[in-house]
C-alpha cells in the first residue's frame, strides 16, 4: 500500500532494492508517485524509461538478485537519476538504436532521452550509472502548497488505479485532465463519506469542519 504523506519535500530520494524483473514495475510506480509529489508529472514517462533501462542492465549484465540502489534528486535545471550496483567491472555499452544487437540498445535510448547527459562513476567496490533529464527552472521552482500537491497525487492514484474511466482519460505522463480530476475528487469525497458513516461518524459534521478549515486557510492566504 502506498502512503502519501502530508508534506513531501524535494530532498534527494534513495531506495534500496534487489535487481529483479518483478521489481521494475514497483520502481516505476514509486518513481511516478515521487515525481508527482515533487510537481514534475510531465517527467514521469522519461524517468520511468531511463530507470527501467538502467535496472534492466544490472539484471542482464550483473545478475538477478543484485543489491541495487536508486537515487533521485532534482536541481534547478536537471532531474538526476542514479543506479548503483556492486560490480565496477561491468560497464554499460552504447550502441546505435538500430543495431541488430540487443545489448547496448537500452543505453542508446537513455542517451537519446537525456540529450547525451549520462555517465558512469567508478568506485572501489561499486559503480553508479547516472543520467539527467532537463527540467525548466520555472517548473522546478513552482509550488502550489502541500495540500494541493497531496490532492493531485491522490487524484492521480485514485483515477489511475481505482477507476477504469480514470485510466482511460489519464494523459500520457501528466495528471488527469481537469474534468477527470473533478470526477475523481467527487469519487474520493463520496468514498470518504461512506467510510465515515460506516465507522460511526457524522459525515455532515465532518464536511462542515473541513469547510471551516478550508475557508480559514483561504482567508489567511488572501
Amino acid at each position: 500500500m502506498l502512503y502519501v504523506s502530508g508534506r513531501v519535500g524535494r530532498e534527494p530520494w534513495l531506495h534500496t532494492f534487489t535487481a529483479d524483473p518483478k521489481e521494475v514495475a514497483q520502481l516505476r510506480r514509486m518513481l511516478k508517485l515521487r515525481l508527482i509529489l515533487w510537481g514534475l508529472p510531465d517527467h514521469v514517462d522519461a524517468a520511468q524509461i531511463c530507470v527501467s533501462e538502467l535496472v534492466t542492465n544490472v539484471i542482464q549484465h550483473v545478475g538477478e538478485g543484485t543489491p541495487t540502489k536508486l537515487r533521485m534528486e532534482v536541481s534547478e535545471l536537471h532531474l538526476r537519476l542514479e543506479v548503483e550496483d556492486p560490480d565496477p567491472r561491468v560497464l554499460p555499452t552504447l550502441l546505435a538504436a538500430n543495431s541488430n544487437l540487443e545489448s547496448g540498445r537500452g543505453m542508446a535510448l537513455v542517451d537519446a532521452m537525456t540529450d547525451h547527459r549520462w555517465g558512469v562513476i567508478l568506485r572501489a567496490d561499486s559503480k553508479v550509472v547516472w543520467c539527467e533529464l532537463a527540467v525548466e527552472a520555472a517548473t522546478c521552482s513552482r509550488s502550489s502548497g502541500p495540500r494541493v500537491t497531496r490532492a493531485e497525487a491522490i487524484f492521480e492514484l485514485y483515477g489511475s488505479w481505482s477507476s477504469p474511466r480514470g485510466r482511460a482519460t489519464a494523459g500520457r505522463g501528466s495528471l488527469l485532465d481537469r474534468a477527470a480530476a473533478a470526477e475523481a475528487a467527487i469519487e474520493v469525497m463520496a468514498d470518504v463519506l461512506h467510510w465515515l458513516r460506516a465507522h460511526g461518524h457524522d459525515p455532515g459534521d465532518v464536511l462542515d469542519r473541513a469547510q471551516t478549515h478550508f475557508e480559514a486557510e483561504i482567508g489567511g492566504v488572501a
